[in-house]
């Protein structure tokens, strides 16, 4: 789902069914379990696990691949007994759900995790609660928004996947502007609805540059496929040679499983920040904030990492950590989505 689709959604939403007043009113009232999700005590975790345990379950909403989220569960479950309720559905599915339980003053999810463009829609729309963690010391600074309303857990990454049958790695250009090279032409494809990859690349190489770039890549009419899974499953069959927008994600895991595919980072390297957020008005506060904390912590960065997830925690080295990236800003991404979505189209889609 497209970045600017969403916070429009969000806004017509929240505006037209709830109403304006309504709306001000949320945004306005104070936070209920502002004293829980700010407590910096050094009883701090015994007293979460004391509570969380009285309240018995906590509620998560998340776009995370079932194969990913259930050991992540498992092993929440295991070093604190709170029972787990989830419901997984794609980001959009995940931002519709919340805002219709909001519209119905339904206070049923205690903790969000998606991408970071609708955890940053959601957090305008005070749907989200500014929370303390230990864990937020581990995370680099400049990925954290400012707000706090939520906390980058996982990174995706953009990278050159190729079939090893069909391509060399001695053989991959070291930046993006090497295939443009004529040699690549009717072997290379991105991901259809791209735009956010363009405008991370335009903005590290500068206007001229970036879009003098893009320009020539159009010439070479890469094709096109739409979804990032998809790119790679056609990689690893050999219709296609090399995908210039795969998920570093996607690349391992179909590596791990042993198809012929393997990525590399050309540069410049974009990053699309994931998140986790704790509902504003979370019915099982202590859990929520211990599943927060959880996913932040070592250990379930460690799982993520072993799933091939690009983690965040600055204690955990994983394939990604040495690789020099810029991380796109979801609040840019959801302020001039048209703009770039306008340029991807122009330049690729003939629109």
């Amino acid at each position: 789902m497209r970045a600017t689709w969403i916070f429009s959604f969000v806004r017509f939403v929240l505006v037209a069914a709830l109403g304006a007043t309504v709306l001000l009113a949320l945004a306005q009232a104070p936070a209920p379990n502002q004293a829980v999700f700010q407590y910096k005590g050094a009883d701090r975790e015994a007293r979460l696990i004391e509570k969380a345990k009285q309240e018995g379950i906590v509620t998560v909403y998340t776009s995370l691949a079932p194969t990913e989220a259930k050991p992540l569960v498992a092993a929440f479950e295991k070093k604190t007994g709170i029972k787990v309720n989830m419901w997984r559905g794609l980001s959009d599915g995940v931002v519709q759900r919340v805002l219709s339980e909001a519209r119905a003053n339904l206070n049923a999810v205690d903790v969000i995790e998606t991408n970071g463009p609708e955890m940053e829609a959601l957090a305008r729309e005070q749907l989200l609660a500014a929370i303390h963690s230990p864990y937020l010391a581990d995370v680099p600074s400049a990925l954290l928004p400012k707000h706090g309303q939520w906390i980058p857990d996982r990174m995706n990454f953009y990278v050159v996947a190729y079939n090893t049958n069909k391509v060399r790695r001695e053989d991959l250009p070291k930046t993006y502007e090497g295939f443009l090279d004529p040699k690549w032409k009717g072997r290379i494809a991105l991901e259809a609805t791209d735009s956010e990859w363009m405008a991370g690349v335009v903005k590290t190489w500068g206007e001229g540059r970036g879009m003098s770039f893009f320009n020539k890549l159009s010439d070479m009419k890469p094709d096109l496929r739409k979804g990032h899974v998809l790119l790679v499953n056609l990689i690893s069959s050999g219709e296609i040679d090399a995908g210039l927008t795969a998920y570093q994600s996607n690349a391992s895991s179909a590596k791990r499983r042993g198809a012929p595919v393997d990525w590399a980072p050309v540069e410049p390297v974009i990053a699309k920040p994931q998140g986790v957020g704790v509902a504003r008005l979370a019915p099982h506060p202590n859990a929520a904030l211990l599943f927060a904390d959880f996913m932040l912590s070592p250990q379930a960065q460690e799982l993520l990492a072993g799933m091939g997830r690009g983690p965040v925690s600055s204690k955990v080295k994983s394939e990604t950590s040495s690789m020099n990236y810029l991380m796109s800003d979801p609040s840019v991404v959801l302020d001039q989505n048209d703009k770039w979505e306008q340029l991807w189209n122009k330049a690729f889609l003939g629109k």
